[in-house]
């Protein structure tokens, strides 16, 4: 197995790298995982604004996260995100802030969405949690 991390988008899949991740990644036993837990778009005041702020305020939370731990947005190998009452427009939202992050194709995380009813705090419209892998 290489010791680089690997992001495949078989031909059979097809390839969403438009919406801001890839289908699979490798990651080699040279590297040390990081789990990131869910980030919510509450700002250091605790003020928590509509759908779009939130997912901005999210994705921002989730860069300090991953700074505490050593880590940069490259390093992402694995996302999920939680969206309230999902739809096309949040959908367009969230793979233009992924695309923003990780607008190398070459290192888009794996990413799964989940609509869902709701979150764990009745404001919350957007969750993110990550796993990323830095070299050992």
């Amino acid at each position: 197995m290489t010791q680089t991390i690997q992001h495949l988008n078989p031909s059979e899949l097809g390839n969403p790298s438009h919406y801001g991740f890839t289908n699979v990644v490798v990651v080699p036993t040279n590297k040390i995982l990081i789990f990131i837990a869910g980030q919510g778009g509450r700002d250091p005041q605790g003020n928590m604004g509509n759908f779009e702020a939130q997912l901005k305020q999210a994705f921002a939370n989730l860069c300090i996260a991953l700074a505490a731990a050593g880590a940069t947005p490259e390093q992402v190998v694995k996302i999920t995100v939680l969206s309230v009452d999902h739809n096309a427009e949040k959908q367009k939202l969230i793979s233009a802030e992924r695309n923003a992050l990780w607008p190398d194709d070459l290192v888009k995380p794996a990413s799964t969405l989940i609509p869902v009813p709701r979150l764990a705090g009745d404001k919350m419209l957007f969750e993110i949690d990550a796993i990323a892998a830095i070299p050992r």
